[in-house]
């Protein structure tokens, strides 16, 4: 027998750990606070190397400056990741039929198709771009990023109100 999709969501929304951060004090607050450090250290480091890629700080080699902050953005998104899930968790069923989570969602899945295509196609010829060489695909998907994650983080205060 198959289940389907609210039963799904209402199961995971019924689960022990769901119950457990709803009913706890403290805990949902914690988890909202691990998931905004992980923002801050995913999009804090992404928005920097995005601007290095649209011709801010020219002076820092844009691979250095890749290894040293994407290393950060990575770190980011092991918080973000359980934290988002355990948060949806509690409200599962009301999320899921949200339009602005569906956004956040979309937005989520574009941010990590320009990440991939980027770092696939993009970034292997980064050694190249000293002094503001930084080719118009790399530019673009850097506004897509900063675009992508100024969306994100607006619908995920939405969600919260």
């Amino acid at each position: 027998m198959a289940v389907t999709l609210p039963e799904l969501l209402q199961g995971l929304e019924n689960s022990g750990p769901a119950i457990t951060i709803r009913q706890s004090y403290w805990l949902y607050p914690f988890l909202e606070i691990v998931h905004i450090i992980g923002i801050v250290l995913l999009v804090g480091a992404a928005f920097l190397f995005d601007l290095r890629l649209l011709g801010f700080s020219r002076n820092l080699p844009v691979p250095d400056l890749a290894q040293h902050l994407l290393t950060w953005s990575r770190r980011g998104l092991y918080l973000i990741v359980p934290s988002g899930f355990l948060l949806f968790s509690t409200n599962a069923v009301s999320l899921a039929s949200d339009p602005v989570f569906h956004i956040k969602m979309l937005m989520l899945v574009i941010g990590g198709i320009n990440a991939g295509l980027f770092h696939r196609y993009i970034f292997p010829s980064a050694t190249g771009w000293l002094h503001g060489n930084v080719p118009g695909t790399a530019k673009a998907a850097a506004v897509c990023s900063m675009v992508v994650w100024v969306v994100v983080i607006t619908c995920g205060r939405l969600l919260a109100y």
